[in-house]
């Protein structure tokens, strides 16, 4: 399931495209397997006869509701779940049937910080919080992969985005310079 490019201004790009880390799938995969074994098990166990078959299609049934239900629809909402970092905002996008975005500007994100529980740094997650000025506040992105590198390039896009959009030193003193050379022009002229 691919982030679709068209939804990109005409100058942005794509710095990050991640999904949340892969330890999501740890319990659907554990829910498929505990289903093949109590399937295999039925199969095995059950006595031979009319009985033994009802009784293995009613395992596989519940076990078919139980993979469709804990496996294929988590797993399906794990690939659906887009966390992209781009040169001007930050996107995020969830939803399987339907689609539910948010946009972050970089200009509006006020602060951002991430944690991590000691299992998480074992496997290189973390939560990654990210506040922004404006109604919805903060955005908190759980089980996000490499937190920490996601953290400092956040922090450089920001930076950038900033420095883009802002005049520097020299560019001050040039508007400073013209301004006065107006202003001293306009007070010449009877």
């Amino acid at each position: 399931m691919a982030f679709p490019e068209d939804v990109l201004t005409k100058d942005e790009h794509v710095v990050l495209h991640m999904h949340p880390h892969w330890k999501e799938a740890i319990r659907p995969v554990l829910v498929l397997v505990l289903a093949l074994v109590g399937l295999v098990a039925a199969w095995i166990f059950l006595p031979d006869g009319s009985g033994g078959t009802i009784g293995l299609y009613v395992v596989a049934a519940v076990a078919l509701v139980l993979v469709l239900w804990l496996t294929v629809w988590p797993i399906l909402v794990w690939r659906t779940t887009h966390h992209v970092f781009t040169n001007e905002r930050v996107i995020l996008q969830h939803g399987v049937f339907s689609r539910d975005r948010r946009d972050i500007p970089l200009g509006r994100v006020n602060d951002h910080s991430m944690s991590q529980t000691f299992i998480e740094r074992l496997l290189s997650c973390g939560t990654l919080t990210i506040e922004s000025a404006g109604e919805r506040g903060q955005s908190v992105l759980r089980d996000m992969p490499s937190v920490e590198k996601v953290q400092t390039t956040l922090y450089e896009l920001i930076e950038a985005n900033h420095d883009k959009h802002s005049l520097g030193d020299e560019e001050m003193r040039d508007i400073m310079r013209d301004a006065n050379r107006e202003t001293r022009e306009a007070q010449q002229q009877p």
